[in-house]
């Protein structure tokens, strides 16, 4: 066994500036990197990484694959590529690097930590091309010295592949231990057995090696490591192994769908190959809020199988690298942030005293200084039972005032409601809309920002082809083709689109429906063509069905499909606004550029994606506008770009008319949650509201009726889950006011409720100070 050098004057240099400790008091048991945002997350890891390189030559290095690395693959592919110029040098000397010797990267071995099973290594998709193409070729590794894992050849009979064995990618881990009932599964059973015999050889030659010596990770949504899943032995070795859902439902966009991510195994080195070697470094890297309860469970529970990550708590060189978002949930860095000053600021005191009446269960009124005992963040919370008392006052009028304010009507306005994506509004303040929609003097106007193509599947586009195919040969467009009925650009037309399809719904007629469909494909498919000829309209169907045979889930598809793909999404929003009264005229779609489809994606521009967002706000001239506000993430993702381009847009808009009146709602929907001390207003959410929520999704959103695409917290449509959101977001409120407050109250709307929707209501100043204190988290470019 190798021994390697840990030590690391770049963790000295970040501890030093940062004023922060490696571990606070005994409840941390790992130590934690802290850094200010994502950018210089990506940075320090690559110095920490590089640091590791010239101390450890040739040393066994292990690297991710997803979208977390970005900024440490363009800060390391940077260092060693600019190695002797002045700004380079600087930054490596300052950290206490050797300058003087750039590592010799064809030194090193490189250990493939996981991949999916079976997969094709020369599809875009697979681990083993991410390696290959951002590790190899990138950083100048040598293939020849990589153990990478073979999901593709090894257990195939000669000429054949894995995908010939597995032919739907299902994977029966019960061939392990029964007899094969087939040819079929009896060439499958011994294709298990090769590739366990497979593992067993690849953990072999991680250890003949010298074992790991430098990993780094990322930590899934169920705290897994590599893909060693909630539950995993701690003393686990390199094996195939079945996924969990967390993990299906996390890959499902990167293979084409849950109904295919959920059917692959996985191989993955185990944790004791992660810890085998005593003297490894063992960097686990996350951003955003998101991460937070994992990243706590990992660093502060008891070492269990329930917690993957607690297995580094004995290994002297496991570190955290985390963004301030993803520490929120560490209880001590968290107290000694609100501890600062004499006392707590108005929103920190209100969380506090929300999360005490949850944790005990009792209205905030029943509450006393001696219930702050056994809690140390509530302890921050005063002693003295006046100081107490008002503040319990405080935050029990703010919660009722929230409420009440959610409840007034609002008259003469004009709202412009914008989504990154085209269920985002819906799934983020529906049951809002829906009340403020029945005030006659508003005016409504709904914008999403891309065209969501990434979230329809392959078979969704292909079925709604045939459903087309069926009704040309059966003559059923006949009449409409010659009326000229899909004239580009015709609006009436497409109106008439969305009332078949609703006339349908409300006869319950399948056949209405699928025509409603039949036409709107038919519009999208001649607005590609340029042309509304039947003939050369079949051609392009005939075109598209052989693309689809061709295409794995998960690949990139080319730019007509994409915007046929995006167009689905466009009619499906059309289809819920339209429940409403709105007609396509006032349900936009702006395709912004930025949007592409690509692993990392380009951020948006002024010209590109800014202009047409400010164009749009010169031409309604809006009153009210709601932005999806997500809190930091990991990185930066499709949310936060858009709310970086509304809020450049909106500030010009706002610089070219400084006295016309503006407010800015933030929401969030199912990716993530508002603390009630983050909002201020309260949207009471009634069983019908809930009922017309449900109904609209499903009979709308036909491309996410199956959920191909989920959340890992809930396996099923998106509705669901912002259900259980709303209905938890009462629950707590019905702790905080108590029973009686919804229960008697003189309102019906706050008696009939039986869900709560926060909102955030700002200032145009207040939304670009969110908007500037995310960017800075996210895309900081300040030298460490």
């Amino acid at each position: 066994m190798r021994t390697y050098d840990i030590t690391s004057t770049v963790e000295d240099f970040i501890l030093e500036h940062s004023s922060r400790e490696l571990k606070y008091s005994s409840a941390e048991k790992i130590g934690v990197i802290e850094v200010p945002d994502f950018p210089t997350l990506g940075r320090v890891v690559a110095l920490r990484f590089v640091e590791w390189l010239q101390r450890n030559p040739e040393g066994v290095i292990s690297l991710p694959t997803g979208k977390t690395p970005e900024h440490f693959i363009f800060w390391t592919q940077r260092l060693l590529e600019t190695w002797n110029q002045s700004d380079t040098q600087e930054l490596l000397g300052k950290h206490g690097l050797d300058t003087a010797h750039r590592p010799r990267m064809e030194s090193y071995v490189f250990v493939q930590i996981d991949e999916f099973f079976p997969l094709n290594p020369e599809q875009e998709n697979s681990f083993a091309h991410y390696i290959r193409r951002f590790y190899m070729e990138t950083f100048g590794l040598d293939p020849k010295k990589a153990l990478l894992m073979d999901a593709w050849k090894r257990g195939a009979p000669a000429g054949k592949n894995l995908g010939e064995i597995f032919p739907d990618g299902f994977v029966d881990m019960t061939l392990r231990y029964r007899a094969p009932q087939s040819d079929i599964e009896r060439a499958q059973a011994a294709a298990i057995e090769e590739t366990d015999q497979a593992m067993l050889e690849y953990e072999a030659r991680v250890r003949q090696c010298g074992g790991i010596g430098f990993f780094l990770g990322g930590i899934g949504p169920d705290g897994h490591i590599g893909f060693n899943i909630r539950g995993s032995d701690h003393f686990s070795t390199t094996r195939l192994a079945p996924i969990n859902y967390e993990t299906a439902a996390a890959a499902a966009t990167d293979l084409g769908g849950i109904e295919s991510s959920r059917r692959k195994a996985i191989l993955t080195i185990g944790l004791r190959t992660l810890t085998w070697n005593p003297t490894a470094t063992i960097v686990i890297m996350a951003a955003g809020e998101s991460k937070a309860q994992v990243v706590r469970d990992a660093i502060e529970m008891s070492p269990s199988v329930s917690y993957p990550g607690t297995v580094l708590q004995s290994c002297q060189g496991a570190r955290f690298y985390l963004t301030r978002g993803a520490i929120s949930k560490l209880s001590a860095r968290r107290k000694r942030d609100w501890a600062v000053g004499k006392e707590l600021s108005a929103i920190v005191a209100e969380r506090l005293m929300i999360d005490l009446a949850c944790r005990r269960r009792k209205p905030l009124v029943a509450l006393m200084p001696a219930d702050r005992e056994g809690d140390e963040l509530s302890m921050l919370l005063p002693a003295a039972v006046k100081q107490f008392s008002e503040l319990v006052s405080r935050t029990d009028g703010a919660i009722r005032e929230r409420i009440d304010r959610a409840t007034m009507p609002l008259r003469e306005s004009v709202f412009v409601h914008t989504g990154p994506h085209h269920d985002d509004i819906m799934l983020g303040y529906l049951p809002y809309i829906v009340h403020l929609v029945r005030e006659p003097s508003n005016r409504h106007h709904f914008v999403t920002f891309t065209s969501g193509f990434t979230s329809v599947t392959n078979r969704y586009l292909f079925d709604q082809l045939e459903n087309l195919t069926a009704h040309l040969k059966n003559g059923l467009l006949d009449a409409l083709i010659a009326e000229d009925y899909f004239a580009p650009g015709d609006i009436n037309g497409k109106n008439r689109d969305v009332f078949q399809y609703l006339d349908g719904v409300a006869a319950r007629s399948k056949e209405m429906d699928d025509e409603g469909e039949a036409r709107r494909m038919y519009r999208n498919l001649a607005e590609i063509c340029g042309t509304t000829d039947m003939d050369a309209i079949n051609l392009e169907i005939s075109a598209l069905r052989s693309y689809l045979a061709t295409r794995y889930p998960g690949q990139k598809d080319i730019p007509k499909v994409q915007k046929l793909k995006g167009m689905i999404r466009e009619w499906e929003e059309e289809l819920v606004w339209a429940h409403l009264g709105f007609s396509c005229e006032q349900v936009r779609h702006l395709r912004l550029g930025f949007y592409t489809g690509d692993l990392f994606t380009p951020q948006p521009t002024i010209d590109r994606d800014v202009k047409p967002i400010r164009d749009l706000f010169e031409q309604l001239k809006p009153n009210i506008v709601t932005v999806a506000l997500d809190p930091e993430g990991a990185g930066p993702d499709t949310h936060y770009k858009v709310l970086q381009a509304t809020a450049e847009a909106l500030r010009g808009y706002v610089d070219a008319h400084p006295d016309r009146a503006l407010l800015v709602w933030g929401y969030r929907n199912i990716w993530h949650r508002f603390h009630p001390a983050e909002a201020n207003l309260y949207v009471p959410v009634s069983l019908n509201s809930l009922a017309i929520m449900q109904s609209t999704f499903n009979l709308c959103f036909g491309s996410q009726r199956n959920a191909s695409f989920p959340s890992y917290e809930h396996d099923g449509p998106f509705s669901d889950l912002a259900q259980q959101i709303w209905a938890e977001q009462y629950e707590t409120m019905k702790i905080c006011l108590g029973r009686e407050f919804f229960q008697s109250h003189s309102v019906a709307r706050i008696r009939a409720a039986r869900g709560m929707n926060y909102l955030k209501q700002m200032t145009p100043e207040e939304f670009f100070r969110e908007a500037r204190k995310l960017r800075q988290a996210t895309e900081s470019r300040e030298a460490v």
